[in-house]
């Protein structure tokens, strides 16, 4: 009998058996219902339609899954460092959860071999793999529940693939590293709000990046700032600037 009461028979059997494998071998246990996860790694690109124009694809689940690691994150940080701020909690969550973070760790986990991605190149990006690795949280989130889905994170997750007293101490100011970039290559960058997302405490901004007057990429955040260091973060992956 597996960790969440699956019969390892049922996974041998199953026409999904290399994902369930794969997730056993990972992460120490048997998906309950392995659709969740399968879906997990359809990209948008390979969306499927479902009824009226209705394309299903991992965006929910990433939705999902992207506030379960970062409530499990914050909690783990808030007790690992009893003495440090807020804003240094901020910052090292920050750091983990960053785009360049998410994907190395998709890629090491040997998640891209199960993503589903249209031949479009416009739509399919450079950061599917770490998308993919939230909606696999989300997945997780809901087949067996926040309680397990913490302890995979931080078991297998955070005390595993991450040192974070060393991710501490590297610079992750993406904005900084772009404005460099720049100033080295005579470039001229630009950061310029483009429209706002909700009301009140759920207000977010919506930043549009510009290099030498071409839109690059955009960011999405609570704050202008932080909206902008997504954005940045995006355009130092896709031109390679300061590799992590």
């Amino acid at each position: 009998m597996g960790i969440a009461g699956i019969k390892p028979l049922k996974a041998y059997f199953s026409n999904h058996k290399s994902l369930y494998n794969a997730i056993k071998n990972i992460f120490g246990y048997y998906p309950g219902n392995i659709f969740l996860y399968k879906l997990a790694f359809r990209h948008k690109s390979a969306a499927q339609e479902l009824y009226n124009g209705v394309r299903i694809s991992n965006e929910r689940l990433e939705y999902l899954g992207d506030a379960v690691l970062s409530a499990v994150i914050a909690d783990y940080l808030f007790r690992r460092y009893p003495f440090e701020d807020e804003g240094f909690l901020t910052q090292t969550r920050a750091k983990i959860v960053s785009r360049a973070q998410l994907n190395n760790l998709a890629r090491r986990l040997g998640f891209d071999q199960f993503i589903e991605a249209g031949n479009d190149n416009h739509i399919v990006n450079r950061y599917m793999e770490g998308d993919a690795f939230e909606a696999f949280i989300g997945a997780l989130y809901l087949d067996k529940g926040y309680e397990f889905a913490q302890k995979v994170i931080v078991n297998q997750i955070l005390q595993l693939h991450f040192n974070i007293d060393e991710l501490i101490n590297k610079d992750f100011n993406f904005k900084s590293k772009l404005i460099e970039w720049s100033q080295r290559e005579k470039k001229e960058v630009e950061f310029k709000v483009i429209k706002e997302v909700g009301s009140g405490f759920k207000k977010q901004y919506v930043v549009e990046l510009y290099i030498n007057n071409s839109p690059v990429c955009r960011g999405q955040d609570f704050s202008i700032k932080k909206a902008e260091q997504n954005a940045a973060e995006k355009a130092c992956e896709k031109l390679e600037i300061g590799n992590q």
